[in-house]
């Protein structure tokens, strides 16, 4: 599969996310589509490796955002966790701007 849309770029303000449900090979991929501080986007998984709820509902600050649940912030470039008490990473997907679409393939990682 290739990327498919998202959204668009007007759905998501700097320094927020957005939780989109996208379909991959496997089946449906929760996925916060986020621009950060500086506007940069970005596609991660809005499942929480810790708490398992979604990102989307967290914080967005400079290139992280906060998992509202527990408190875990995950670097959105990598999908590292960054604080406790979440440990392991979520998959970060490759995110494209075409035009005012925004597309995303979530049948690719980028930190695998």
């Amino acid at each position: 599969m290739t990327a498919q849309l998202a959204c668009m770029v007007d759905d998501v303000a700097p320094a927020s996310a957005l939780r989109v449900e996208l379909e991959g090979e496997a089946g449906p991929v929760e996925v916060a589509v986020v621009r950060d501080s500086d506007g940069t986007w970005h596609a991660i998984s809005d499942i929480c490796s810790h708490g398992q709820v979604s990102l989307s509902d967290g914080e967005v600050e400079d290139r992280t955002i906060e998992c509202w649940l527990h408190g875990s912030t995950f670097d959105l470039r990598t999908g590292e966790p960054l604080a406790l008490p979440a440990t392991r990473p979520v998959p970060v997907y490759p995110l494209t701007i075409d035009g005012d679409r925004v597309l995303v393939d979530v049948d690719t990682t980028v930190n695998a």
